[in-house]
């Protein structure tokens, strides 16, 4: 009997599942979180985010969103996602060729400039709050510029340090062999696993210079930012080989086995050492960093600088970005 009972209340659970995945599938869009009724209820702010941000392409493919900061057409970006970038588009749908002016490798922002003869743009207006508190709403234009996201403030503003690239890959003592530093263990799916690196596999040299220690091989691999390109000299059964690593990011090559980083998808190439950054939970793209985000009066918090995780992206405040803007601009009127 008590089997019988325990197999019923299974197969209610099972029908109130369905229920609800039913449900949630027949949900209107209006209902739905970046419905058309989140549109209506932060239509002021929304209206702001789409006119200023720009989106960036090469080849006709979006590669990053811009921030328009001068009505002579200035588009502020995140640099290292721009590299490449041509043609801009507006959200009525102009399309502008443009050039890049400046770049601040600290801040990770680049600086660019529309052309068109005569046009006048509209330009940010910008918030002077020091602080975001947790929970506080915050929006930024979708990647196509007819909609937009809604999230709220989820960490403590603070700087960000330097990470460094990582093939994912643990080695062995040094004196182990005197031919190289062993591989003794390869991340699965890492960056030293895509390459074709392998266990047992001898490190013989590091972009052309000979290693004979574990720590030099790891000083010289972190010297390098995720994204880098790395040249091993492998010593496999006798052959030498060279093989070219793509670096990785360490909390993704580390935390590989973490359900939310296998479910976050792409992220940014550069999510490290900034001066300053706040944190959200936008759901936005990789290529929809360097755009602005905005509180609910439609002024500019700062810049989406770098996708974490499908949960967290990283912005820099906007006093951050003022600063770096008032110093390209004197820089191009020093010119």
């Amino acid at each position: 009997m008590k089997r019988f009972s325990w197999m019923a209340s299974l197969l209610s659970l099972q029908v109130f599942a369905l229920e609800d995945e039913n449900q949630s599938r027949l949900l209107g869009y209006e209902l739905r979180l970046n419905g058309k009724s989140t549109q209506r209820a932060f239509a002021e702010a929304k209206e702001e985010a789409l006119r200023t941000t720009v989106r960036l392409e090469r080849n006709g493919k979006l590669i990053a969103l811009g921030l328009l900061v001068d009505p002579s057409g200035l588009v502020l970006t995140k640099a290292s996602s721009c590299i490449g970038a041509r043609e801009a588009s507006l959200t009525n749908g102009e399309r502008y060729a443009l050039r890049i002016r400046k770049r601040h490798e600290p801040t990770d922002l680049a600086l660019y400039q529309l052309i068109g003869e005569g046009d006048e743009f509209p330009a940010v207006r910008w918030s002077n709050l020091s602080n975001l508190e947790n929970g506080s709403w915050v929006l930024s234009a979708f990647h196509e510029l007819q909609e937009i996201r809604v999230g709220v403030a989820s960490g403590k503003t603070r700087p960000i340090e330097r990470e460094g690239g990582v093939m994912g890959v643990i080695l062995g003592s040094s004196s182990k062999s005197p031919q190289g530093i062993t591989i003794r263990e390869v991340v699965p799916q890492a960056a030293a696993d895509k390459a074709g690196l392998l266990s047992g596999d001898l490190i013989t040299k590091v972009d052309g210079r000979r290693v004979k220690t574990s720590n030099h091989v790891v000083d010289l691999v972190n010297d390098k930012d995720p994204g880098d390109v790395v040249v091993l000299s492998i010593l496999r059964k006798g052959d030498d080989r060279d093989f070219r690593i793509t670096l990785g990011h360490r909390s993704v090559t580390f935390d590989l086995f973490n359900r939310n980083m296998q479910m976050s998808g792409p992220v940014s190439k550069r999510k490290d050492n900034f001066p300053l950054v706040f944190q959200h939970d936008l759901p936005l793209e990789r290529e929809a960093m360097g755009g602005p985000v905005f509180d609910l009066s439609g002024k500019c918090l700062g810049i989406n600088i770098a996708r974490v995780d499908r949960v967290t992206v990283f912005s820099l405040p906007s006093k951050i970005v003022r600063e770096r803007l008032e110093d390209f601009l004197s820089g191009l009127d020093a010119r």
